[in-house]
């Protein structure tokens, strides 16, 4: 058989969110952003002896590490996109990054707690003027992360050169988040809001001479952020995994396939990438029909792509 004629049998593996490219530019953005505004922070509070400015300069830092790692995951996908080292493609790597940020948001959380512990039991004098500054100014540069790190939900999924079909029909709850660009948005949202939890506590704290209010709240913020740092861990480790969590799709596909007594006696459906489902199958019939009309009859599904069928002959014991 000449290699040409395989040509209709072979397709790629590259399996990236459909604004993989939108969402790369825009993390590298974030990562500048955060950088000059970390930078900024630590010179200027070396500059001016200000401990305000340095704690959060080199608390930027920490999220400018969790916003590089996303960058590059989304650089080493996109490069690596059509090897084929890489079985089902590279579109994990997202959720590998988003794995890796949201041990370092947990982090960042127990760090907040510790410290805010510590002020409760041992309060310090603190520049208010000056520390509602350096939170509004931190404030400003996480909303514009934020704006530009913003998903806007639409998952529709563009064609990816693959033979098994594209998809048009859609399921109650069937929606792909891209975990990295998720975990990048937290981490400039988990920074935002402990600028504005800051910010009002610092305000409280000055008029009211309360100075238990400043770190009471960086207690709150701190278990706000580890909620969401767990919820992504949650998420994507299940990806990682190759949890099963779309039970709707699996229906679906059971449905189309079991028609004229053919049943389906093995089902494994996974996630390769934001929006991408690949799926193993086992068929038995007592009428096997070629492979390639089971696929046909899953035509359409959105998000489901790629898939191997196996059809067998139903064993039917012997007749005496």
């Amino acid at each position: 058989m000449h290699s040409h004629s395989l040509d209709p049998w072979t397709h790629d593996h590259v399996f990236l969110g459909p604004k993989h490219d939108r969402n790369e530019r825009r993390t590298w953005f974030v990562v500048a952003l955060t950088a000059v505004m970390m930078v900024g922070e630590i010179v200027a509070g070396s500059l001016f002896g200000s401990m305000a400015l340095l704690a959060d300069g080199w608390h930027m830092a920490t999220h400018a590490a969790a916003l590089g790692i996303a960058a590059a995951a989304y650089l080493f996908a996109r490069q690596h996109a059509r090897s084929s080292r890489f079985a089902f493609g590279t579109g994990k790597f997202g959720d590998l990054a988003a794995f890796s940020s949201a041990i370092i948001l947990s982090l960042i959380a127990v760090q907040i707690f510790y410290e805010s512990v510590i002020r409760l039991v041992h309060p310090v004098a603190i520049a208010y003027g000056e520390a509602i500054a350096v939170a509004a100014l931190g404030l400003g540069v996480n909303l514009v992360s934020a704006w530009l790190l913003r998903d806007s939900h639409d998952h529709d999924h563009h064609g990816h050169g693959h033979s098994h079909g594209s998809s048009h029909d859609s399921f109650p709850g069937h929606r792909h988040h891209d975990n990295n660009l998720r975990a990048a948005y937290i981490h400039v949202l988990a920074d935002a809001a402990t600028s504005v939890l800051a910010i009002a506590a610092l305000v409280i704290a000055m008029y009211s001479q309360w100075v238990w209010a400043d770190p009471a709240v960086g207690i709150i913020g701190s278990l706000v952020i580890a909620s969401w740092a767990f919820g992504l861990i949650r998420d994507s480790g299940a990806v990682l995994l190759d949890v099963s969590v779309d039970k709707n799709l699996e229906a679906v596909i059971r449905d189309r396939l079991e028609t004229r007594g053919d049943r389906v006696t093995d089902l494994h459906l996974w996630q390769v990438g934001p929006g991408h489902r690949a799926a193993v199958i086992s068929v038995v019939s007592d009428h096997p029909l070629p492979s390639a009309t089971y696929k046909r009859r899953l035509n359409g599904l959105r998000g489901l792509s790629h898939v191997t069928i196996e059809v067998e002959l139903c064993p039917h014991p012997p007749l005496h």
